[in-house]
């Protein structure tokens, strides 16, 4: 063969890698097309619509895999095939089972959708922490003591009043409903967006609560103004809508949180029928630096029924009743 066909040759194949690698499908393509947010009416990508982040992804990475970020497909297979496969009650290392593990107060997993066959892993990732580490940084020492020094002040005096019941006893704040959204295996992972202009709501199921993110270019809250579930604003960036939390209270600590919490979260509408949603912690006086996790939401059709706390809400009358009759019996005793 000349030098003339093998030059021919070689500029043939430098055209047939270019096609090919224009064909390659990235993150957001499919066949080599661009996937395009829809639009809301005021221009802003469309994140609306009723969504599930069910996982079977841990939160943390287990203890033995190390440092290692993402499983190889196969893996996941075999992975997934051990928990459809397991007994009920049957803890898998490396999944989240969540509700669809027995609990007493339940009869028939099933009746509730628990179903452990329809559980599914939504990445390839070991934990939904992202990075090396794969688990939440050690709390700092301060934040430990912080910890304990509310604990022993607490102690012998548990029910005293409401007062010192959680929030979720008193149907106020339920852990669910709580930000970062976190996702449990089965239960409460539905949440529905509603967008208008200036404006993202968030519906989620349980308790039914509603999160108003106002979009408009305001700044936080003055500082000594607290909330539950601290002061969100959001904005635009591309397709991703941004949201910065402050103002939080200590009463609603995540995971030992401060007040002093800072929460960024990422909303990105990656195709129809899914949204990555990523959120960093940053709180100085509980870790010694940030971390994010990543969650893949996926849409489904609903509806969202309502999720109520309790019925007839006598939850803390009944605690603070019974630890009233236990005073009574004490104080009988002791004379």
């Amino acid at each position: 063969m000349g030098r003339r066909s093998l030059a021919s040759l070689a500029a043939l194949a430098v055209v047939v890698a270019i096609v090919l690698a224009t064909q390659t499908p990235v993150a957001g393509q499919t066949a080599g097309k661009t996937w395009t947010p829809p639009r809301t009416a005021d221009g802003k990508p469309d994140l609306q619509g009723i969504w599930t982040d069910n996982t079977l992804t841990p939160f943390e990475r287990p203890k033995n895999l190390g440092s290692k970020e993402f499983y190889t497909d196969q893996e996941l297979a075999d992975l997934t095939k051990r928990v459809h496969e397991a007994d009920q009650g049957e803890r898998i290392e490396g999944a989240e089972l969540g509700a669809a593990n027995p609990q007493a107060v339940r009869y028939d997993l099933e009746l509730y959708g628990f179903d452990r066959n329809k559980l599914r892993y939504t990445s390839t990732r070991t934990s939904l922490i992202v990075g090396p580490e794969g688990v939440v940084p050690p709390m700092l020492p301060q934040a430990r003591a912080r910890i304990a020094e509310r604990a022993a002040k607490l102690k012998g005096h548990e029910f005293d009043s409401y007062e010192q019941r959680t929030l979720s006893e008193q149907c106020l704040f339920m852990g669910q409903e709580a930000i970062p959204m976190t996702p449990a295996a089965n239960e409460g992972n539905l949440l529905q967006i509603v967008q208008g202009p200036g404006y993202v709501t968030l519906l989620h199921e349980i308790d039914h609560n509603t999160r108003v993110i106002p979009t408009d270019g305001r700044p936080h809250l003055p500082s000594n103004i607290r909330q539950w579930k601290g002061d969100s604003v959001g904005h635009w960036e591309g397709n991703t809508l941004v949201v910065d939390t402050t103002n939080f209270t200590g009463l609603t600590a995540y995971r030992g949180s401060s007040e002093n919490l800072h929460l960024v979260e990422r909303f990105t509408r990656t195709a129809d029928d899914t949204m990555t949603y990523q959120f960093t912690v940053e709180d100085p006086t509980t870790w010694a630096k940030p971390w994010t996790a990543e969650i893949p939401w996926k849409k489904t059709k609903g509806p969202v029924y309502e999720y109520a706390c309790h019925e007839g809400n006598t939850m803390i009358v009944t605690i603070l009743r019974g630890a009233r009759v236990a005073d009574e019996q004490a104080a009988k005793k002791g004379k």
